[in-house]
């Protein structure tokens, strides 16, 4: 089988799917081609459930896109009858006195203009006595933002390509070899697929593809969630009561219990390396009792909570977490979208229009998002 398109995009996850979609409204023929489905297990765009907030220290720019991307998510689930994929639950920002990176948070949503609140710790305790503070002396409260739910919400933007004449194959990719222009993909079933552009947005997968260019630019690191089941008849961990909430100095976050589904908490610092295709899914007993730690000394009401779900995913991450978006440099019309480095998922709307333009109108591509940039050493910086 053989088929022609305007662009074929590898990888169907929140990268993928965001820029598959802004390629078809500018009227292109697109195909999209998974080798396990749209956020399917393995899939860094899979779980229930990711942050949306616009605090980003210094990095304006991510700032700004979390601003676009809020309001293209939130267009696009009104487009489709699905607000629900989408919970207004407020990013509560923790900090410690005289914290650099939150201080810089602070003067980017002040200059950008977004709309926000500096709680002291006094407030903090009397807006949330459910929270053990401790050393947290101030945070920042961003009223508007909060969780997408993030395997339907990836499906849904599939699902309306798709709905709309987009092709989407579950399909495994040949890596490409040679050199200039790409003509075709063939895939392990051996079809073949035609395209005058061809873009790899497939996360973990991309060192895998392209292992010379890329192995030592991206690293699939291994990172485990859970989900704590609250007390009988408590309304103190749900919204409107328990907000979204970062503790940076801690490098975990969590989710209040959405949907039923329990009190989600995860440790954010880089875990081990993990092959996305291989890995078994289980979490470790050791970062467990870490986490069980944590909840017990923050939210005290869920020492002992019994662990209700679990999942191990991965972040793909760059030296410095910017992501990579940038032309193939041995190929003429391949195209590389990645390096969500355990932010990227919300960003999936704003991205995807940065390369839908950079394919159609060309330009130059924002520095900092070049693969020249990308290092073998990872100092992270992009939290």
């Amino acid at each position: 089988m053989s088929k022609s398109y305007d662009a074929a995009i590898i990888g169907a996850g929140v990268f993928g799917s965001w820029i598959a979609y802004n390629l078809q409204q500018a009227g292109l023929r697109v195909s999209l081609i998974d080798a396990y489905g749209a956020a399917n297990n393995r899939a860094s765009s899979g779980g229930e459930s990711r942050i949306i907030r616009m605090g980003y220290g210094a990095d304006e720019i991510y700032t700004r896109w979390s601003q676009r991307s809020l309001a293209a998510w939130q267009e696009f689930f009104a487009r489709i009858g699905r607000p629900e994929l989408f919970h207004r639950t407020g990013v509560l920002w923790m900090a410690r006195e005289n914290d650099p990176y939150t201080i810089a948070t602070l003067r980017t949503l002040e200059r950008v203009g977004v709309n926000f609140e500096q709680l002291r710790r006094d407030e903090l305790g009397r807006r949330y006595p459910q929270i053990n503070f401790g050393e947290v002396s101030w945070a920042i409260y961003e009223p508007l933002s909060g969780t997408l739910m993030a395997r339907r919400a990836v499906q849904s933007v599939i699902d309306f390509v798709a709905q709309n004449g987009g092709d989407y194959l579950i399909e495994s990719v040949v890596a490409p070899a040679g050199s200039g222009r790409l003509n075709e993909v063939i895939t392990r079933g051996g079809s073949r697929i035609s395209a005058e552009i061809f873009i790899f947005a497939c996360g973990p997968w991309l060192p895998k593809i392209f292992p010379a260019l890329l192995q030592s630019r991206i690293h699939p690191t291994r990172q485990e969630v859970y989900f704590f089941g609250v007390p009988a008849g408590d309304a103190r961990f749900a919204p409107p009561l328990m907000p979204t909430w970062i503790d940076f100095g801690a490098e975990t976050y969590g989710m209040p219990d959405l949907e039923n589904r329990g009190f989600k908490l995860a440790l954010d610092r880089h875990g081990s390396a993990i092959d996305p295709d291989t890995a078994e899914r289980n979490v470790t007993e050791d970062s467990l009792s870490e986490a069980r730690a944590f909840l017990a000394e923050r939210f005290p009401a869920l020492k002992g909570a019994p662990l209700v779900e679990s999942r191990v995913c991965q972040y793909e991450n760059t030296s410095n977490g910017d992501f990579l978006i940038d032309r193939h440099p041995d190929f003429d019309n391949v195209w590389l979208a990645g390096g969500g480095s355990g932010h990227g998922f919300k960003h999936g709307p704003a991205l995807g229009e940065y390369v839908a333009a950079r394919v159609i109108e060309g330009g130059e591509i924002e520095s900092r998002f070049t693969l020249a940039t990308k290092e073998t050493v990872r100092k992270r910086a992009v939290f």
